[in-house]
């Protein structure tokens, strides 16, 4: 990684980025669970899920949401920094053994309503899919903007 300097100005609405793949395995989901005391049989139980609709066990909606805006991350932006999440979306389950790649679309951009001189907010489109090519997860990441001097 390497820091670099974006400002609000420097985003451009449709600009995207791809990351590269990852697949999700039983210890990610194993982890998770410990972290987040989500043992849910849905997670953790190959016999029960196997009588279920999916009739496999499936990652934590949280764990792809986690992994995926970390697959996103790349360079240190000193000008910006994550303001949340909106519009989170499970869309389709992932199963130990999937690959997941993800793209990021800058779709916004939108002054700071009290500092605007200061500062803008910018929206990126972030949208997870499987090695099929089905979208499993989608979210609109927010970032806090510093505007040049």
């Amino acid at each position: 990684m390497q820091t670099i300097d974006r400002w609000y100005e420097d985003y451009e609405i449709g600009e995207s980025r791809v990351s590269v793949g990852r697949t999700i395995t039983e210890a990610d989901i194993v982890l998770h669970a410990g972290q987040t005391g989500d043992f849910f049989p849905h997670h953790m139980d190959a016999e029960w899920t196997s009588t279920q609709p999916f009739g496999q066990r499936i990652a934590h909606g949280t764990l792809i949401l986690s992994v995926g805006v970390g697959m996103t991350a790349g360079d240190i932006n000193p000008q910006a920094m994550s303001y949340g999440y909106d519009r989170i979306r499970f869309i389709r389950p992932v199963f130990i053994g999937d690959t997941i790649t993800v793209t990021a679309e800058i779709t916004e951009k939108l002054d700071h309503a009290k500092r605007p001189e200061q500062f803008g907010f910018v929206h990126e489109l972030v949208t997870i899919v499987n090695q099929g090519g089905d979208t499993v997860l989608v979210l609109t990441h927010l970032y806090l903007v510093n505007k040049r001097p």
